[in-house]
This record gives structure tokens, C-alpha cells and sequence, in this order.
């Protein structure tokens, strides 16, 4: 193990290296270039293969061609660009091909800024394309989560055959810190994914392995959208990740993500210090959303969501809630980022302080 002073953005690079990730297809945009930079120059020296393709949309469609072969791959991008990407997303997801998309948030909606937000939520945890189909999504808040859960992701994309997104955000991934980089591949328990019989690898000796997402038979395509929706049942079931602080005897409950709950947490602390009883959930996983954090609400008043957005966790929280209790919204949006000062505040307009 070593300590790296490391970018987020080069973080998601080496962390997909890390667990033998040798494919990756991108195209640059703002504020996730540093990705495509990294991987240019390292994955080559790990014998792997980079490739600035001519568009977003050949980039996630060389994504679905590499991923078929059984190979571990990825790509990367901003709103905008992930926005181009989506009608490939949706055919990787209906072909039950593994791979990982990395989304570095900015502001939108259009073409919007290039500083940092949140508002890609919808996106990666709806099913920003065609179809009923979803991914698997973690939000990280440090560097050294963008690290491990990008090997994560690798993980649980092989296990489940499907794509999963790493969301962070323009903040996240410009930001350094200390990052712990294992050593060896070899020490990495995500580094070997499971045998992957159903890739076209060639069918000499064995029957061909066809992967198609063109199902014309109404009977057909149901029977298949049935499957995969038996798969995210099994997801939903088993993947469901969140960080619960200060909650045991929480009265107000902050639910955030990402670079937003750094902001939350030190709210959380200020208002201990002042005697209100806070605490914070932290969803690491969007999808699955962690609906399970929130079955105990005895002592719970009130409930505070904190995004870099107009509201979109907020509707997953408060149907998580189901009513039980009032929840409230605080966000920012057009790139700017909550104070933990004025979270402080709406913490007390809830505890009618």
C-alpha cells in the first residue's frame, strides 16, 4: 500500500488499472479531462489500450463492443456528453453487457457551466435513456472513495452483467487528497472478475454466443424486460449501501450525497455542539437507494435534504419516508455549493430553534 497525493479525476483512472480495467474509449469535456489524461498515458504502460474516439456516441458504442468480448472497459464524461451517450447505455444495459461509466458532474441544464453540481441524479438513477432498464450507481464523496469505489463498480458490474456509474461531481474530481493505491493487482480482491462464458471470444470448438438487444416478438421483449427486472430486484435486494453518522438518538435527520455531504456532516457537528440532536445519512449507492436507512424514525421530527440541485434525491427520500415525517429541501444549483453555515440554519428552522 502507498499514499499518493492524487486528483479525483486521476483517481478514477488509477483505481479501473487497479482492477485490470485495459480498455478505455472517451472524448473530452470539462470538468472530467483530467480521466482521459490519465488514462492515455498510464493504461498503455499497463498494456492496455486508449482511444480518444471522434464523438461521445462512438465512444460508449466502442465501449459495447469491447465489453462483449468479455474484456473490462470504461469511458467517462460530463452531463452533456453522458446526455450523447444514453442510447448506448440503454442498449449495453439491454444486452447485459458489464462496463463502467464515470460522470463528473457540471452545471445544466444544456450546455450549461463547467462548475460543479448535482443535477445528473436523474439521469444516472431514472434511466436516462430508452426503456425499462437501470444502473447501478455510487457516489463517492472523497478521493479516496472515487478510488475504491471505482473498483467497486468493476465488481459489481461483472457480478450482475450490467453498467455502473461512478457520480461524482466538477468539485470532486479537480479536488486532491491523500489517496491509499494498493501496490499490486495482485492484492486487490476486485482485480479478478468471475468466468464470462456468454462473450464472443470466437466459437471454435464450443456453440456462438450471439449478444443482441433487437427482440421483435412483443412476447419475446417482454419475457426479457421480466429478466432484467428480476435482476434489479436481486441488486436492489443484496447492493443497497449507506453511511449513517450520528443517528442513534438523531431528533433531525441531514440526507446528502456526494461532495454535499462533506458540507452536511460539518452542519451535523455545528449543531451538535449547539445541543440539537442531528445526525446524517449518506447514500453510497443512488441505485439501489438505501430505503432501508430510514425504516426507524421513532425520534425523528424532521428530515433535511441537501443537494446541488433543485430536488431530485428528495423525491427517493420521501418515498423512503412514506409521510411519516415532514421533509424539507435546501439546495444550491448553477455550479454553486451549499455552506454548512446556512445548512446549519435550515437544521434549526426544523428544530424550531
Amino acid at each position: 500500500m502507498s499514499r499518493v497525493l492524487m486528483k479525483g479525476n486521476d483517481a478514477i483512472g488509477a483505481g479501473a488499472i487497479a482492477v485490470n480495467c485495459r480498455y478505455y474509449y472517451g472524448y473530452p469535456i470539462t470538468p472530467q479531462n483530467e480521466i482521459g489524461e490519465y488514462m492515455a498515458r498510464e493504461l498503455p504502460r499497463a498494456g492496455g489500450v486508449f482511444i480518444q474516439a471522434e464523438s461521445e456516441v462512438a465512444a460508449i458504442n466502442m465501449v459495447y463492443g469491447t465489453s462483449a468480448t468479455g474484456a473490462r472497459v470504461m469511458t467517462s464524461s460530463s452531463g452533456p456528453g453522458i446526455s450523447l451517450k444514453m442510447e448506448g447505455i440503454s442498449y449495453i444495459a439491454a444486452a447485459e453487457l458489464p462496463c463502467v461509466i464515470a460522470n463528473i458532474m457540471r452545471g445544466g441544464p444544456g450546455l450549461g457551466n463547467i462548475a460543479p453540481s448535482q443535477s445528473d441524479y436523474f439521469q444516472a438513477t431514472k434511466g436516462g435513456g430508452h426503456g425499462d432498464y437501470r444502473l447501478i450507481v455510487l457516489a463517492p464523496s472523497s478521493v479516496q472513495e472515487i478510488y475504491d469505489f471505482t473498483r467497486i463498480a468493476f465488481y459489481l458490474a461483472d457480478k450482475y452483467r450490467n453498467p455502473a456509474v461512478i457520480l461524482g461531481d466538477g468539485f470532486l474530481g479537480q479536488m486532491m487528497e491523500v489517496v491509499e493505491i494498493l501496490d499490486s493487482e495482485a492484492d486487490d480482491d476486485y482485480a479478478t472478475g468471475p468466468e464470462k462464458p456468454w462473450a464472443t471470444t470466437g466459437c471454435e470448438g464450443r456453440e456462438k454466443n450471439v449478444i443482441n438487444t433487437l427482440l421483435m416478438e412483443p412476447d419475446q421483449l417482454e419475457a426479457h424486460n421480466w429478466k432484467l427486472n428480476r435482476k434489479y430486484r436481486q441488486i436492489a435486494e443484496n447492493e443497497k449501501r449507506v453511511v449513517m453518522y450520528r443517528t442513534e438518538d438523531a431528533e433531525i435527520l441531514v440526507v446528502s450525497f456526494g461532495i454535499a455531504a462533506r458540507i452536511s456532516r460539518e452542519a451535523v457537528d455545528m449543531a451538535r455542539s449547539e445541543g440539537i440532536k442531528a445526525g446524517l445519512i449518506r447514500p453510497i449507492t443512488l441505485w439501489p437507494f438505501p430505503d432501508h436507512a430510514f425504516n426507524d424514525l421513532d425520534s425523528v421530527k424532521g428530515i433535511l435534504t441537501v443537494e446541488m440541485n433543485t430536488g431530485q434525491m428528495l423525491e427517493d427520500v420521501r418515498l423512503s419516508v412514506n409521510g411519516r415525517v415532514p421533509v424539507e429541501f435546501y439546495g444550491r444549483t448553477g455550479g454553486n455549493l451549499p455552506d454548512s453555515k446556512d445548512v446549519l440554519e435550515e437544521i434549526k428552522k426544523i428544530g424550531g430553534v
